[in-house]
């Protein structure tokens, strides 16, 4: 017996979907070079926050340059939580804007689906460091989930999941070098 879908979750029936993107929920991922350049250049310059402060979480020297040049709060942890709470923010607006290219209870649900991201930026990330940064560990492997779903009904680029997934993989990985340290 297979998994069933709540009928909001199960992949969109052609009546949910324009007729631009009905069809569209079987595709396969794409290759890193069927990305737009502009989205992976863009995506990959989001990851700057994430990588410079997992590197100031491993190189004491780093840090104490960073804090003299930049100050405290873009070092460290400090800056891949406040940077996480506002990509989480940001992602929940692409989710959204994924959302209109839907029509009745498929947008309804797409709407609902799209401002956990932001709500779980807004929630989550009190009680310290180490918490805030496994929640939105939590939040960023969440959203991929999102990302799928929205990316399955056929309303994210044929691309996205591939971008997605890479950029989320690196996020991660920062955010736990400061959970862990």
């Amino acid at each position: 017996m297979g998994l069933r879908l709540p009928a909001t979750l199960a992949p969109a029936t052609p009546r949910g979907l324009p007729s631009a993107v009905r069809g569209a929920r079987t595709r396969a991922m794409t290759r890193l070079s069927d990305i737009p350049r502009a989205p992976l250049a863009l995506g990959l310059a989001g990851l700057i926050p994430f990588v410079w402060g997992a590197l100031t979480v491993i190189d004491p020297a780093l840090q104490a340059w960073g804090v003299q040049t930049l100050g405290p709060r873009f070092v460290g942890p400090y800056v891949m939580l406040f940077y996480g709470a506002i990509i989480l923010s940001f992602m929940s607006g692409v989710l959204w804007g994924f959302a209109t290219k839907a029509e009745g209870q498929v947008a309804a649900t797409g709407y609902a689906l799209s401002v956990i991201p932001a709500l779980w930026a807004f929630f989550m990330t009190g009680g310290g460091p180490v918490w805030a940064g496994a929640s939105l560990i939590a939040g960023f492997v969440g959203l991929l989930g999102l990302d799928w779903l929205f990316w399955r009904y056929g309303l994210a680029p044929a691309w996205w999941m591939t971008l997605r997934v890479l950029l989320t993989a690196i996020v991660v990985i920062c955010l736990a070098v400061g959970v862990l340290a």
